[in-house]
């Protein structure tokens, strides 16, 4: 294994001091169940029927998932609205005129209107010229602290960039807008570069090769092209690519990612700040990292179930899982459920007929049978089993992670897959922020312990 580290130290040792210390956390920290129900405290910000607690306003994006009939609030099938329009046709538009969608929606998110051609035209022009690093920074930063998470590279070249910024703290929307911008045309690089440093550094690769990006290609275009030794890939491969991206750049101001930039940038802080607490945010495997679980479970589905097209023996094993008797024993089958939607999650219903044709492209339509059947079974399954409070569907984290892998992408990028999509919403959330600057975000929080006598050292 090659390593260009002049000193490592060991930070993972756990001492038996350290492991008492750890125990009185636990011990001293762990808050009654009970109290979050006396004090009418919603965990989560989300109530039993997992409606989110309003803490702001948006004309980003709209998450719709209940209708009202008859005065009652009822599920429906889910809708993302995209600063007023239907993602779905959205979608439709652009997959219809044949061309990537993912810097029309960049456009759109920020500015709140769909561009005219010469619009779109000229703000391509923009991303492609800002579609690079500065002089020395891929050897100086990325390759002379490679890490095995790709997303703290990320996050770690994110700050770095705040040193080459000459004017870093101006929080004028002009100012704040030129760095969003260089960081959605910039994120695909710092990515693919850190994963390139990681796997020839870290995992043992012999071959390290640095791509330029090309300024006439699209976002998805330019992942390929960089990530690739060959640069090539086919049409179809850059169009779902493109897709993923659209379906991931936004997603309403109350995800966690999200609300952790509205949370930071009331703070007044610095554009670089505010986006790579959004990245901390978004590394947690609850949030961004669901799409790499899913393609771990359907690995161990795969071994341990012979026949893919039997609903029967798939059932039965996906029943192990729930028990917590298979895969990770956390009795979760990921992909399916959403904190929002119940009935659908409509960004896995437009992906779902592009995953299939994918899948027929590259000989993989038995193993898009068996998600298939997974997604019709798991649900299922889950009602019959679990105490709901509303329905559960398969979210768009359950075919991103076949996607990436049927794109040959390696699993250490398939969250900042999600980041380079969403960096798009951050921004246009930062910005909302700043433009309705108002109080410092500050929820309350209860305090339940108990008052108590000092005791001097000595009486202790």
């Amino acid at each position: 294994m090659n390593s260009n580290r002049t000193h490592e130290r060991d930070y993972s040792q756990i001492t038996p001091q350290i492991s008492n210390y750890a125990e009185k956390c636990v011990t001293k920290g762990k808050i009654e169940s009970a109290l979050y129900i006396e004090h009418k405290v919603n965990r989560g910000l989300r109530d039993l029927n997992g409606k989110g607690v309003l803490t702001g306003l948006t004309e980003i994006s709209e998450i719709v998932s209940k209708t009202q009939i008859n005065g009652e609030e009822v599920p429906c099938p889910g809708k993302l609205f995209y600063r007023g329009y239907d993602v779905e046709d959205l979608v439709s538009g652009f997959m219809k005129d044949n061309r990537f969608g993912f810097e029309e929606i960049v456009y759109l998110l920020l500015f709140g209107e769909l561009p005219k051609a010469d619009e779109l035209s000229d703000f391509k022009g923009v991303l492609g010229s800002y579609r690079s690093l500065p002089e020395s920074f891929v050897r100086d930063i990325i390759m002379k602290a490679p890490s095995s998470d790709s997303m703290n590279s990320l996050a770690r070249s994110v700050l770095t960039l705040y040193s080459y910024d000459n004017n870093p703290d101006d929080t004028s929307i002009p100012n704040v807008l030129r760095q969003c911008l260089q960081l959605i045309a910039t994120f695909p690089l710092l990515a693919v570069y850190s994963y390139n440093s990681y796997n020839y550094y870290l995992n043992g690769h012999r071959s390290f090769f640095i791509h330029e990006p090309d300024p006439k290609l699209s976002t998805a275009e330019n992942l390929l092209h960089l990530l690739r030794i060959d640069s090539k890939y086919t049409p179809l491969e850059a169009k779902i690519l493109d897709l993923a991206l659209v379906l991931h750049a936004e997603h309403g101001g109350g995800n966690n990612s999200t609300f952790t930039t509205h949370v930071v940038s009331s703070s007044g802080t610095d554009t670089y700040s505010a986006i790579a607490a959004a990245l901390g945010s978004l590394k947690g495997p609850k949030h961004g990292g669901a799409n790499i679980k899913v393609r771990a479970m359907f690995d161990d589905i795969k071994k341990n179930v012979k026949d893919w097209d039997d609903e029967e023996e798939i059932s039965a094993y996906l029943q192990k899982i729930l028990q917590k008797q298979a895969f990770d024993k956390a009795g979760l089958v990921y992909g399916i459920g959403h904190a929002v939607y119940s009935v659908s999650d409509p960004r896995a219903t437009v992906f779902r007929s592009f995953v299939k044709s994918l899948s027929e492209e590259k000989g993989l339509d038995r193993e898009y049978r068996l998600y298939s059947n997974v997604e019709k079974i798991a649900p299922e399954l889950i009602a019959s089993q679990r105490k709901m409070y509303k329905g559960v569907s398969a979210n768009i984290d359950f075919y991103s992670g076949f996607v990436y892998e049927m794109l040959e992408l390696p699993p250490e990028l398939y969250t900042p897959l999600f980041a380079i999509a969403r960096i798009a919403g951050w921004s246009a959330h930062r910005i909302e922020e700043l433009v309705n600057s108002g109080k410092i975000i500050r929820p309350a929080y209860m305090n339940v312990q108990s008052r108590r006598e000092y005791k001097p050292l000595e009486t202790r």
